[in-house]
């Protein structure tokens, strides 16, 4: 039986393993990617964009309002979540940058994350959380229903290039 544990990222260490599972996830995503989506500089998961994001994660999702959640197993960090307060209202967090490495899937990891990412939600004062995915990533959608979210309207201005590719989802904390 494999020794799988989640916890908090606290130092630039832990922040650079966070980049680094990130960038797999990009890898991933663009292995993955369906051929009849849209591409171009407009694409969220730009390499570009994302690069600049991946620079900013420990300021973009810092302590006490947001958190990086790092997963291992068998001691190797193989999975990450991140959280951080929405702008939209008080009480509202937005998460993102879900992945579980190939290597790291089938025990159960992207569950144990969302669960404790909702334990820390709820901690720091939460009392809702939302995100965005790709309706490609059917596996995930699975995992996040079966976690108690609901979908949700795309919010007002969203791109209607995208509309039709992705979905958000909810979930109330307490």
């Amino acid at each position: 039986m494999s020794d799988v544990s989640v916890r908090m990222a606290e130092d630039p260490g832990d922040f650079e393993v966070a980049q680094r599972l990130c960038r797999e996830w990009l890898d991933w995503h663009w292995r993955h990617y369906p051929s009849d989506w849209p591409r171009g500089a407009d694409n969220p998961m730009d390499p570009m964009k994302f690069e600049a994001i991946v620079q900013r994660l420990p300021t973009l999702h810092e302590r006490p309002g947001g958190g990086i959640i790092i997963g291992s197993v068998d001691g190797q960090a193989v999975g990450c979540v991140m959280y951080r307060e929405a702008t939209k209202e008080a009480g509202l967090a937005e998460f993102n940058r879900m992945f579980v490495s190939e290597s790291g899937r089938g025990h159960g990891l992207g569950q144990k994350m969302l669960e404790h990412m909702f334990e820390q939600l709820i901690a720091d004062g939460y009392r809702k959380v939302f995100f965005s995915s790709a309706n490609w990533l059917t596996h995930a959608r699975a995992m996040y229903e079966a976690a108690g979210f609901s979908d949700i309207p795309h919010p007002t201005g969203f791109p209607d290039t995208w509309r039709n590719h992705v979905y958000f989802m909810e979930r109330t904390l307490i």
